[in-house]
């Protein structure tokens, strides 16, 4: 393969690799706006369970059950960030790129060199993570 056809093979991966990036980006703004939506409601359940002075009067419990709204909106917010609503919805990008997704790693792998141990990704002159 001369490197006019690996120029062109690269141009394709990276058209391609931006796609399946963008088509993600509807589904992590739809991640975002309900975790937004669910922190506002626990924010204002919260602030609504706290000035109530039954709150001080009664016992946990039953403070939670006279706040059905905070109640719920709390275990919903719960639940998404057991359901992995953190990784969905992207992070604060990091100093460096992250390593690429699994089926991209072997042929960056075999494209730009870049030393593999067992299928793990590594920057080079670094050990990969096990």
């Amino acid at each position: 393969m001369n490197s006019l056809e690996q120029a062109e093979d690269l141009k394709a991966f990276e058209r391609r690799l931006t796609e399946y990036i963008h088509c993600l980006q509807p589904a992590t703004g739809r991640w975002r706006m309900l975790l937004i939506v669910v922190s506002v409601c626990t924010a204002t359940g919260a602030w609504n369970w706290l000035i109530d002075p039954e709150t001080q009067k009664v016992s946990f419990l039953t403070s939670l059950w006279n706040h059905p709204f905070f109640t719920l909106s709390c275990i919903t917010l719960i639940g998404l960030f057991f359901a992995g609503i953190h990784k969905r919805v992207g992070g604060a990008p990091s100093p460096r790129p992250s390593p690429p997704p699994a089926p991209c790693s072997a042929f960056l792998c075999q494209l730009l060199s870049i030393r593999c141990r067992a299928a793990a990704w590594a920057w080079p002159g670094e050990t990969p993570l096990h």
